[in-house]
């Protein structure tokens, strides 16, 4: 018997955890005011730079003595430019609990070939960071796009510690408290929690990384878009807009309206509040269906922004065939696309519920996703 489907939908379908979502008021006549065809390196390019950049400082909280810069290739540049201007110094701990953690234990031990302890855990569950030693230098990212488990809190980092802390922030920031005194390198990327346009990253240094950055000089060659420091000092234009490549001031400005949006709604604790309202949704609705469950099981570990899910019921002999199937039923349907769980996760479905998704939208969405279910599982 046909399965009969929910009355009402979302008004905005789009659950991708990366591009994600733009701000609900987005629209192309809000970026009139890009400096088209401008140098970016003109005066009314530099001030568009430097705005983001404090703007982003003032809504994040981000300490006056910290650095804050705009690099290319979005947050996986950032975090490689990091990697390679800093590390080498001391031995490393890498920390990995899903893919984008894992890519960076990989260039570390393989690329860069630096002395490193490795520490890992399985998708839905978390490294003990208590269990690290942190005088060495230590990698890791706050919350796991892929796994939807994010650090409870940095209460296990040493304030007195004699390594650096670099923490891939990029599916945190703006929806997540983040601990500044306990990060030295943080990285994230505009096209996650404030849906903005990708290909730039953000850089936030400490006093603790600069000094390191002046200090040690990597063994081997750093590319120029890497390069951080001139003649042993810190480039200190790099973090007052003058970037390193040509940026897109399209993409800037669209950054600038996605910022002004998250003053608007109550700055970074107003994003968190969207993220906690639109993953309690979920709560919710895997609560009340028992086919459903978390892949994190530990409720403190769990992300308010990719919210990662597996099906359980006992009828299903092909997860992977299955969690695809009804992907694409609510895909084709137009209730919700991208949802599928990354490639090299456990097969399930990730819902982003970042900031800029409307808790409405969530709510409509899923009794879509039990009527897909209902529907995979009768085929």
């Amino acid at each position: 018997m046909a399965i009969k489907q929910p009355a009402t939908r979302p008004a905005n379908p789009r659950f991708s955890s990366g591009p994600c979502a733009k701000i609900p008021t987005f629209d192309l006549n809000n970026l009139s005011d890009a400096p088209l065809g401008r140098s970016h390196r003109a005066a009314v390019g530099k001030a568009k730079l430097l705005e983001a950049i404090e703007t982003t400082r003032e809504i994040l909280g981000v300490p006056a003595d910290y650095r804050i810069g705009i690099v290319p290739a979005s947050d996986t540049g950032a975090f490689e430019m990091a990697m390679w201007s800093m590390l080498g110094e001391r031995p490393v701990q890498m920390v990995a609990w899903e893919s984008f953690g894992v890519g960076w234990v990989t260039d570390v031990v393989k690329q860069l070939k630096i002395e490193a302890t490795t520490h890992t855990a399985e998708y839905g569950e978390i490294v003990d960071m208590t269990t690290l030693n942190y005088d060495n230098d230590v990698c890791f990212t706050w919350n796991g796009t892929t796994s939807g488990v994010r650090m409870a809190s940095g209460d296990a980092i040493p304030e007195g510690r004699a390594g650096l802390t670099l923490c891939d922030a990029t599916s945190a920031a703006f929806a997540m408290d983040l601990p500044w005194d306990k990060l030295d390198v943080t990285t994230f990327s505009w096209q996650k929690v404030l849906g903005g346009e990708a290909a730039h990253g953000m850089l936030i240094l400490s006093p603790r990384a600069v000094e390191r950055l002046e200090s040690y000089t990597p063994a081997w060659p750093l590319p120029k878009i890497f390069r951080m420091t001139k003649g042993g000092k810190l480039n200190e234009g790099i973090f007052r807009g003058e970037t390193i490549n040509t940026p897109s001031m399209l993409c800037v400005e669209d950054y600038l309206q996605a910022l002004t949006w998250a003053k608007s709604v109550g700055g970074l604790q107003g994003m968190i509040a969207r993220a906690d309202a639109n993953a309690q949704a979920v709560a919710d609705f895997v609560k009340a269906h028992d086919w459903i469950d978390f892949l994190a099981a530990d409720p403190a570990i769990r992300s308010n922004t990719s919210v990662c899910l597996k099906f359980t019921d006992a009828r299903i002999t092909d997860g992977a065939a299955f969690a695809k199937a009804v992907a694409k039923r609510l895909a084709d349907a137009d209730v919700a696309l991208d949802i599928g769980a990354y490639r090299d996760a456990p097969p399930g479905l990730r819902i982003w519920c970042g900031g800029t998704v409307e808790t409405s939208d969530v709510a409509a969405m899923l009794p879509w996703l039990a009527w897909a279910f209902e529907a995979e599982i009768n085929a």
